[in-house]
């Protein structure tokens, strides 16, 4: 090493990214680089199906939210790897080869955790644990300069899964208490074992000896297909409170409004609880079908949480004056087939690109004078312009034309059985009006005046659907 070596003036070498030293390591060779590139991928990919299963069947909210959350990093990152494995000479990919079977048997042992704590404990106390390790190895190990496409990839992941790890830390923290890792630790002894096994996530490590016997990965995962929730939602049946109505009612004032339509957002819980049982139950697509749709998926998280921040925004006590349901998830997971589902859905998305669809919503949190909504409603708006792509490419291609699979979508809707009746009858809810509770809340929090009409409100879902379409039981 010449080291009277000195770039011009002494400007930064090498681009910056790296000084003479570090660019003149051996580091990894192209094929040792792909190795651990494809276990980085199948570590996402894996992560992806998981966080994604289990959304419907978790009951914390918080915990739906940032599953959908991370399932969203995990398949952007995957998509980045599969694209960087391309570029490395490596016909044909074998992305979809498995690399190592203890890497296997750990995953489904964490798919197949019965509780939410063991979940997270997988998840966040040694999955994502074990992938930030293997990516903070492939930054040292690798030659900057050479493997520096690589790099950037493997920044951007390790930058997002960073974040996550800080809130499985805190999760952690908050659900899994001292009793329960004490419980629970022959269980994660195994899952330390089957990593040890297999020279950890990367595959980089000395192999351990042989793994403790499988706990709960002997038998295939089940999906989750009913909605779980919560001690928040006391009363997930209730469907007495049509926001439809209100909404596009012109007797109603948009400062009043704008309050249905943040529970519209926060509604949209079940949006990513419907959507995760397309995603896992609609098996070999092509990769970018689950990218987009697992970006849509955590866009209808956030939409929910829109919803939420606006009730927070109001001083509203959400979970005490508004009955948040499940009945849309519930009816399509439980009645229809993942493709009909899909076809729901992008009906529901042509509905909303109409004058009276987004637009409206966004003219409403307008002319509302409550600035968050305007602006949520604004985003809002975006992504359905978004997910109307997203439906075009992967669903309306199947079809002849646009019209017939919008046509298909409200034949496949127009199959569910809502059970407006049967859930009252049965006891599981009495469907209570809990607008006009909420709305006066609303307005003595605000000091406004109420409404007499919107506190007289009180039409139920029982005879029309969200669209306005009557419903066939009430025709």
């Amino acid at each position: 090493m010449d080291t009277d070596y000195r770039s011009y003036k002494n400007l930064p070498p090498l681009a910056g990214i790296s000084t003479f030293a570090e660019a003149m390591k051996p580091g990894l060779s192209i094929e040792a680089c792909v190795d651990r590139v494809k276990r980085h991928h199948f570590a996402m990919k894996r992560l992806m199906q998981i966080f994604t299963a289990r959304i419907t069947g978790e009951p914390v909210y918080e915990l739906k939210m940032a599953f959908s959350l991370h399932s969203h990093y995990c398949a952007e990152h995957c998509t980045a790897m599969r694209g960087r494995v391309a570029e490395m000479r490596t016909p044909p990919l074998g992305l979809d080869k498995i690399p190592d079977e203890n890497l296997d048997l750990f995953f489904k042992e964490i798919q197949n955790a019965p509780t939410t704590e063991e979940l997270i404990s997988g998840l966040y106390g040694y999955a994502l644990p074990a992938l930030q390790r293997g990516l903070k190895r492939h930054l040292a190990d690798t030659n900057p300069l050479a493997d520096h496409p690589t790099m950037r990839v493997v920044k951007f992941a390790l930058s997002e899964i960073d974040e996550a790890m800080a809130y499985g830390e805190k999760a952690l923290a908050c659900l899994v208490s001292d009793e329960q890792k004490a419980t629970m630790k022959p269980w994660t002894e195994l899952l330390q074992s089957l990593l040890d096994a297999a020279g950890d996530m990367d595959g980089a490590m000395p192999r351990g000896s042989a793994a403790l016997p499988p706990k709960y990965s002997g038998t295939p995962f089940v999906y989750e297909r009913e909605p779980a929730r919560d001690d928040r939602f006391p009363d997930p049946y209730n469907m007495g409170v049509h926001a439809e109505e209100f909404l596009y009612s012109p007797e109603f004032r948009s400062r009043d409004k704008t309050l249905m339509m943040y529970y519209k957002r926060l509604r949209e819980i079940d949006v990513p609880e419907m959507m995760a049982s397309i995603l896992t139950e609609t098996p070999d697509k092509p990769w970018g079908y689950y990218k987009d749709m697992t970006r849509q998926l955590w866009d209808e998280a956030r939409h929910a949480m829109m919803g939420e921040v606006g009730f927070v925004s109001q001083g509203i006590d959400w979970p005490k004056l508004v009955a948040v349901n499940f009945t849309w998830a519930l009816g399509l997971n439980t009645q229809l087939k993942p493709w009909e589902r899909h076809a729901v859905l992008y009906f529901i998305e042509q509905g909303l690109m109409t004058k009276t669809g987004k637009r409206f919503e966004w003219e409403v949190g307008t002319e509302s004078g409550d600035p968050l909504s305007k602006l949520f409603q604004d985003y809002d708006w975006a992504d359905e312009v978004l997910h109307s792509h997203i439906g075009k490419e992967w669903y309306v291609s199947q079809f002849g034309d646009q019209k017939e699979a919008i046509e298909y979508g409200n034949q496949c809707w127009s199959k569910v059985l809502a059970g407006w009746r049967e859930w009252k009858e049965q006891g599981k809810t009495e469907h209570r009006n809990w607008w006009p509770e909420l709305y006066l809340a609303f307005c003595q929090q605000q000091n406004l005046q109420p409404d007499p009409k919107a506190v007289a409100f009180n039409t139920s879902y029982e005879a029309k659907r969200a669209d306005l379409e009557r419903l066939p039981a009430s025709a």
